[in-house]
């Protein structure tokens, strides 16, 4: 029988791909960029093949290269998916699970997960990554992450998701603000103003303009921040008005500043908050469960 590709090769050779440089792979694998590179051309050897073009300023994949690793990564994939059916055929919450969360939910959502977690299944161990919905998309593809927590809905391929609850907006400006002398708003009433919203990249600032059915060009942008604690700062210096969502007001992220909230007389304007898997996972009932738990201890 012939000799057949080892998973340590495989998964050097995905971490080449994905680094596009040999020492920022081997560091990722935690192995010397001589192992790494000997692993790499121990595979080239046995498939008869160049799979990587090595040059001084660059690595790049060969033709051939490039579905090997789309093969590699599918691979590994079915391994990943194998090692959880094992899993989940025993108690459930006894292994562990890779999640990841968006920074507009993990503050006000991830301390009492936690904590519920490890008081009602105290041998499972829930590891966490918060990074912005794309990359943590690109995670999930590449099975670095099983389940990801974030705001719906967000366009991505071979993955299922389901809705947990909703988060309502609610407006917020400086106490001096005009639309502080409102009751209630319409999403028209933003139309021109200066609004706050969170970088390119963060889906709530998606989530913020589609659900008010608005345009970058309908409002001003005078500032574009990377956290919502930021933003919060700025409203109560006049800076602008923002949209909030509810789960971030019940944590106290208003507490010590003066900004007024208003709400809006429609009650669609909100986002959903749900779960996101890799198709047809065979962790879909734990996921479900956990999904569970994340509605209990919302805020929200």
């Amino acid at each position: 029988m012939s000799r057949q590709p080892t998973l340590k090769q495989l998964r050097y050779l995905l971490a080449v791909a994905d680094a596009g440089h040999f020492g920022q792979a081997a560091k990722a694998c935690f192995v010397s960029q001589s192992t790494l590179s000997a692993g790499i051309s121990e595979l080239e050897d046995l498939l008869g093949v160049v799979l990587i073009e090595r040059t001084s300023r660059s690595v790049l994949l060969t033709d051939i290269g490039t579905e090997v690793v789309r093969r590699a990564r599918s691979t590994l994939l079915e391994i990943e998916d194998m090692m959880a059916v094992c899993d989940a055929s025993q108690k459930p919450f006894t292994g562990r699970m890779r999640l990841g969360v968006i920074p507009t939910v993990a503050p006000f959502l991830l301390p009492p997960l936690m904590k519920k977690v490890r008081d009602t299944y105290p041998d499972f161990q829930l590891l966490i990554r918060e990074d912005l919905s794309g990359h943590l998309v690109d995670a999930l593809h590449k099975g670095e992450l099983d389940l990801l927590l974030l705001a719906l809905p967000f366009e991505a391929e071979n993955v299922d998701s389901a809705v947990l609850f909703e988060d309502r907006f609610w407006f917020a400006c400086s106490d001096q603000h005009p639309l502080n002398q409102r009751e209630s708003l319409l999403p028209d009433d933003l139309r021109g103003q200066d609004l706050l919203l969170l970088e390119d990249g963060h889906c709530l600032r998606d989530h913020v303009l589609e659900a008010c059915n608005l345009a970058l060009d309908d409002v001003s942008l005078p500032f574009q921040a990377t956290s919502l604690n930021t933003i919060v700062q700025m409203v109560a210096s006049g800076i602008g008005v923002t949209l909030l969502p509810q789960m971030a007001v019940n944590c106290s992220l208003l507490s010590g500043v003066d900004v007024s909230l208003k709400p809006f007389a429609a009650e669609s304007i909100s986002r959903d908050v749900g779960l996101m898997w890799r198709k047809k996972s065979p962790r879909v009932l734990e996921y479900r469960a956990l999904g569970e738990l994340v509605s209990l201890v919302n805020p929200g």
